[in-house]
């Protein structure tokens, strides 16, 4: 069955993405997990456990300042202690928290900004070991995902054990529901547009950070709501991959590959596309070749009761790419879940793979990467597919074509006698004049779109 998108309106004459469903189902799941395990309660301090407990967002500007945090106890339900105005306004919008009983004014430390004797952190352990005591769990484990070591000391100081909660919390958020399918796959609809885009725009002379501005201009005039960021990178600086964008101008020849971030209601993506620049060399085109086939050989194994090391396993060892081990290679050859936020279980590397296997089931939404440095020295292809898993196999959500190298940019063409006998040349530096034939082809290639 092919997964849906959906229009971002909600409309009376179709059924579309059910909010009210996504947020019981996020926390029936929590809760769910949470009674399986040994813990009383959980605690988080994270941007995205909060939004996938409590169902509240407050804005991106957020995400680094561990400002807010939620508390779910075993057997009731979620309490939010959140950034001043903040709480008044879920007392008023989020009904589903039940006023002032559960949507409270509260603020941590501001990651230590506070002055250390004003007290913020034992106020933050007060307001906790409160309700777990109301709660009859003042004794039992408390589960934490991220935490500043002066919470950590205050709520110890109140007497209660502090374990690891990450588990509980990602355990809950491996398996998507099919409202957060239908999210993630609507957030990749967006970036199939920005790519079309991109593409279109893409040529010798444009610079990389130009391209990231484009990206993220398409992505918030189409909801976005956030674009966390676009990994531009072209030329000699392809191999080695260094994971951020500069502002290099693009040349004639050049590879290019993008890795597009954004969050739509919260959902994200990570979806990379490979292009060569104006024309593709036969070393470029060998490794996109051999990068797309370790792509295709790991999609072909992806089914309920595969594993993360059977799909590992098709990919290449970090020495037969120029790497001394796995963990100088990490992310090159990669796997990661997708969700409300862009590395979640399950995880798929040879780095740890092999020795610890996941089993993959239906549900799951992950993304798969790619990597293959050309034999040049300098140019490196590198692809990025997410894909939903099925009751007999995936189903790919990135849409934008990947199965052969596409050239960008327009091609250069010399005449060469009569205006009527043209020949592509190699470079625009061969001939003093040139002339674009009418083809009707796309201007970024002489027989279609493909190298």
């Amino acid at each position: 069955m092919s997964i849906r998108t959906y229009g971002a309106n909600a409309v009376d004459w179709e059924k579309r993405i059910d909010l009210d469903r996504l947020r019981r189902d996020r926390l029936d799941r929590l809760k769910a997990v949470l009674e399986r395990s040994e813990l009383g309660a959980l605690l988080t301090f994270d941007f995205a456990n909060i939004r996938y407990m409590t169902s509240t967002h407050i804005g991106t500007w957020a995400m680094d300042k561990l400002i807010r945090f939620a508390l779910l106890p075993r057997g009731g339900e979620p309490i939010l202690w959140d950034f001043g105005s903040a709480a008044r306004h879920h007392q008023l919008y989020n009904p589903w928290l039940d006023g002032p009983a559960r949507a409270r004014a509260g603020i941590s430390t501001l990651r230590g900004a506070f002055h250390p004797d004003a007290g913020i952190a034992e106020e933050v352990a007060r307001k906790i070991a409160t309700e777990l005591r109301e709660h009859g769990l003042a004794d039992a484990p408390l589960g934490v995902d991220v935490v500043e070591m002066p919470i950590l000391a205050a709520l110890r100081a109140e007497g209660i054990e502090v374990v690891d909660g990450q588990q509980v919390f990602l355990e809950a958020r491996r398996i998507k529901t099919p409202d957060e399918i239908a999210l993630l796959t609507q957030a990749c609809s967006m970036v199939d547009a920005a790519y079309e885009e991109l593409y279109e725009f893409l040529r010798p002379g444009v610079r990389e950070n130009e391209c990231v501005g484009l990206v993220s201009k398409v992505l918030y005039d189409l909801g976005s709501e956030y674009v966390e960021g676009v990994n531009a990178i072209s030329g000699e600086r392809c191999s080695p991959h260094p994971h951020v964008y500069s502002d290099r101008l693009i040349r004639p020849g050049d590879p290019a590959f993008f890795d597009i971030l954004h969050s739509h209601m919260g959902y994200r993506t990570c979806y990379y596309r490979c292009f060569a620049v104006g024309s593709a060399s036969p070393a470029m085109r060998d490794a996109y070749k051999r990068c797309r086939e370790y792509m295709d050989q790991a999609i072909a194994l992806v089914r309920p009761g595969a594993t993360t090391a059977d799909i590992v396993s098709v990919w290449p060892r970090a020495e037969e790419f120029g790497f001394p081990n796995e963990e100088a290679a990490f992310a090159l050859q990669y796997g990661h879940g997708v969700g409300l936020s862009i590395w979640e279980k399950p995880i798929f590397s040879r780095l740890v793979s092999l020795d610890h296997p996941e089993t993959l089931e239906e549900g799951m939404v992950f993304a798969l990467e790619t990597y293959w440095p050309a034999k040049d020295g300098w140019s490196a292809a590198r692809i990025e597919e997410e894909v939903v898993v099925t009751a007999d196999g995936c189903e790919v959500i990135t849409k934008f074509p990947a199965e052969e190298l596409l050239v960008a940019g327009r091609r250069y063409w010399a005449v060469d006698g009569p205006l009527n006998t043209v020949r592509e040349s190699q470079s625009h530096l061969n001939t003093g004049r040139y002339v674009r034939p009418d083809t009707g082809a796309h201007p970024g290639s002489t027989d279609g779109e493909l190298a």
